[in-house]
């Protein structure tokens, strides 16, 4: 069984996660969904992706269940978004000669991280980077490319997925 996220609208900022009987509100890029992802346009890539793995903030909560690996971030963990670097769209320690995304976040939106199989294998530099599914903000405001859900929802897709589960994010369709 596959996780089905549907944008609600066509600028695609917001939508539905549908997994078996869950189904839940998530956030979406800000520059919408689209096909031809690039680096820093904001945009959620359209397409189905493995769920590599999770990673938590151990000193926020325990290790999420889940048959999937599970490992704990560190303050000096980050991904690298750099294009030119060539460790582009791979995880990194900080601090790091190109540029990074700082996994260990103030807010809460890194709480939870599952790394999605988006550019992956392998990476192609410029295709996007560091795309996620992770915690929505309270108001759901639009993320910068990856899916967000609220935390229990979360929670509760983690434990009931399996290692061939992928995550298929489609277009907006007009009923």
């Amino acid at each position: 069984m596959d996780i089905v996220v549907i944008p609600d609208t066509a600028e695609g900022k917001t939508g539905k996660l549908v997994f078996g009987d869950l189904r839940c509100r998530c956030a979406l890029g800000r520059g919408g969904a689209v096909h031809d992802k690039r680096e820093g346009d904001g945009a959620t890539p359209l397409g189905c992706f493995p769920l590599r793995r999770v990673l938590y903030r151990s000193d926020r909560l325990a290790a999420p269940r889940s048959i999937l690996p599970v490992t704990p971030l560190n303050p000096e963990d980050g991904w690298c978004d750099d294009p030119s670097d060539p460790g582009y769209n791979q995880p990194v320690i900080l601090p790091h000669k190109g540029h990074c995304e700082i996994l260990w976040r103030e807010d809460t939106g890194y709480d939870v991280i599952v790394v999605l199989g988006h550019n992956d294998a392998p990476a192609i530099p410029g295709k996007g980077s560091a795309i996620f599914l992770h915690l929505a903000a309270a108001d759901y405001a639009p993320t910068q490319g990856c899916v967000a859900v609220a935390r229990d929802d979360l929670l509760e897709l983690l434990a009931a997925v399996g290692p061939d589960t992928v995550i298929e994010i489609r277009a907006f369709e007009k009923n």
